[in-house]
């Protein structure tokens, strides 16, 4: 119980703090058009196309997190990145984006034996919105370093 209400005492000041708030509601507001352009991408893939459910939930989110990636770098991060594309960024955003297209299909599959494809498909982007932010927030996008300007 001691750990648990250290580690809340950790976290509730960095929830109230003005600038997560703030790079949240970007990133939300980014998962926006994401979203729009994961749907649109699994709707052709998977209607007009007609690929298999996880083949086309997997491209869907390709598209997507690369435009996430770029979005994400020069508005929500972009304090963090200095607005500049590195592969090395990239790659670190989109590998740890695998977590969350593991966790947005697992969640698509199974309450698709439940619910309509498209409400299942709402619901995983939802799941997945958590994992992103965390890892784009905690993991991917640090401050940069400090310069010493002499």
């Amino acid at each position: 119980m001691v750990r648990m209400r250290r580690l809340l005492d950790q976290i509730v000041p960095v929830w109230q703090s003005r600038a997560l708030v703030i790079k949240v509601l970007s990133f939300a507001s980014i998962g926006v058009v994401n979203t729009v352009i994961d749907v649109l991408v699994f709707t052709t893939a998977y209607k007009l196309l007609a690929l298999p459910l996880i083949a086309s939930n997997v491209m869907s989110w390709f598209v997507a997190v690369s435009a996430s990636y770029a979005m994400n770098s020069k508005v929500t991060f972009g304090r963090e990145t200095g607005g500049i594309f590195r592969i090395k960024d990239f790659v670190r955003f989109a590998g740890s984006g695998i977590l969350s297209v593991i966790v947005a299909t697992t969640t698509l599959v199974i309450l698709s034996h439940y619910t309509n494809i498209f409400a299942a498909k709402f619901l995983s982007i939802i799941g997945s919105f958590a994992v992103n932010f965390s890892m784009a927030h905690f993991v991917i996008f640090r401050p940069l370093p400090a310069t010493n300007e002499t």
